[in-house]
């Protein structure tokens, strides 16, 4: 394949990445802007480096394969393992360096350990049927038994081969030990955007897929289900996995006491959330199935604080199902709107999202608009320096939540918007954008920001806001003295 066919491509880092307007690098050691193609036409994902004039270790890519790899797992418990699948091509030696995202001083993220050199092989082609792409029969490189004094948290194992091509594999470190926050990990999003392998021939997320020339596919094409037994797409990490580090980076920084878990934790019932004062989503977190669903408004009913830092939440549902070597939750399954059965839009099932959050998806944001703030003697802009009326450049981006006037809102004692903010959309509509509090019954507050910039405003270089950090302290604060 040659690279004036390549340069057709609109890969899955293009696809969606290219219009993201936090382009910085969401680990320390990423420090690429945007998107382009190298000198060999090959696309060069958002988040990497490709520095070759100063030596520094290259992205490896989809269509070359140089080194790539996923973990059996997407969250284990100290005292456990976690296995790594890896392919190498050519075969050479590789090693595995494990980082712990956090603030650490600035660094953004510590080195754990270092793996021995390990011998890399060529792995089996992925196997496809139906558009769903599958790497579990790849043979097992390294095994990471996870030591009892590990903390808990966000781990990024970084593969790098012996001729200096890099790629990454992210999972997490839970355990049962009670917190004040538990942060869920959105990665059953994450594999929903999961492109891989951008190859031209053979990846697809739920978003896209490639015709026989090469074309990128849209949704329509797109696979039905997805595998969580392969690689990510590009560098090897998924797409928005900057904003749970933002959040991350920002929360350890100030000391708050923090559990980690996965989507997929929620969903087989892995962490019991009402053990917790608040949940925090902290990234974009789109795809929900119902048993996560009902356990985070059971923990809601029950008192536990929701806190959610992104827009466009609860939107698609999914089912889980096995690998076909009968690991559970190893398949993700989202028929949109092609196939048998109900709709699976939430808001179509009469589940609107509104009922959680308090408001729901209103559309994308094609340029970053101000957050017009409202309603500012409220104590979560307390301190802030924040006034009714102000405006908070580039904090509507992305895509949007607002609230709708003819969706049921959920049960609650007091109820608040601490944002209204017009934009305008690709079609030069004008929309408007909100942020929301509510407090249930329980007492337990629900935060919904409305926009993917929030995140980003808490840690990320270039985008930091100290008026949306504090009042994001407020809201934690206040979750976690239970006032």
């Amino acid at each position: 394949m040659g690279p004036e066919q390549i340069r057709r491509w609109e890969s899955g880092a293009r696809a969606h990445a290219v219009t993201d307007p936090f382009g910085q690098g969401p680990v320390p050691w990423l420090r690429g802007g945007e998107t382009y193609f190298d000198d060999t036409g090959l696309v060069v994902p958002w988040y990497a480096d490709e520095r070759r004039s100063t030596g520094e270790p290259r992205a490896a890519d989809d269509v070359h394969q140089q080194i790539k790899g996923f973990a059996s797992t997407g969250a284990v418990a100290p005292g456990e393992a976690v296995d790594f699948h890896v392919t190498v091509d050519p075969p050479q030696e590789f090693a595995v360096d494990v980082y712990r995202i956090g603030h650490y001083g600035g660094d953004g993220a510590a080195k754990i350990t270092t793996s021995p050199r390990l011998s890399g092989i060529v792995q089996p082609r992925p196997l496809t049927a139906d558009r769903t792409v599958s790497c579990h029969h790849w043979w097992l490189s390294w095994r990471l038994q996870i030591p009892s004094y590990w903390s808990v948290g966000a781990y990024v194992a970084v593969l790098t081969t012996a001729d200096g091509h890099r790629s990454h594999v992210p999972f997490t470190v839970r355990d049962a030990h009670p917190a004040d926050l538990l942060l869920v990990l959105p990665d059953i999003t994450w594999q929903a955007y999961n492109l891989y392998p951008e190859d031209g021939r053979t990846g697809a997320s739920f978003y896209h897929a490639w015709d026989e020339n090469g074309r990128l596919l849209g949704e329509a094409d797109a696979a039905t289900t997805v595998s969580f037994d392969r690689p990510y797409a590009g560098a090897g990490l998924p797409l928005h996995v900057g904003h749970a580090y933002d959040v991350i980076r920002w929360a350890e920084r100030y000391g708050y006491d923090l559990a980690y878990a996965d989507a997929r934790d929620l969903h087989a019932g892995y962490v019991d959330p009402t053990r917790y004062r608040g949940l925090v989503f902290p990234g974009h977190d789109e795809y929900w199935s119902l048993p996560m669903r009902r356990t985070v408004e059971r923990a809601r009913d029950q008192g536990t604080s929701l806190v959610f830092l992104s827009a466009n939440t609860l939107y698609w549902q999914v089912e889980l199902g096995p690998s076909p070597s009968g690991t559970p939750d190893r398949l993700l399954t989202c028929r949109k709107r092609r196939g048998p059965g109900k709709p699976v839009l939430w808001r179509e099932i009469d589940r609107p999202e509104q009922e959680l959050l308090g408001i729901q998806y209103a559309g994308q944001v094609p340029e970053p608009h101000p957050l017009i703030v409202r309603n500012a003697g409220h104590w979560v802009w307390e301190a802030t320096g924040a006034g009714e009326g102000d405006e908070i450049d580039g904090l509507v981006a992305g895509e949007a939540d607002r609230y709708f006037p003819r969706t049921p809102l959920p049960d609650h004692e007091e109820r608040v918007l601490l944002a209204h903010s017009p934009y305008t959309d690709g079609e030069g509509v004008p929309r408007h954008q909100e942020t929301s509090l509510y407090r249930a019954p329980s007492g337990a507050w629900v935060f919904a920001s409305g926009t993917f910039a929030w995140s980003p405003a808490l840690d990320r270089p270039g985008h930091v806001d100290a008026r949306i950090q504090r009042a994001t302290a407020n809201l934690l604060d206040r979750i976690c003295k239970r006032d």
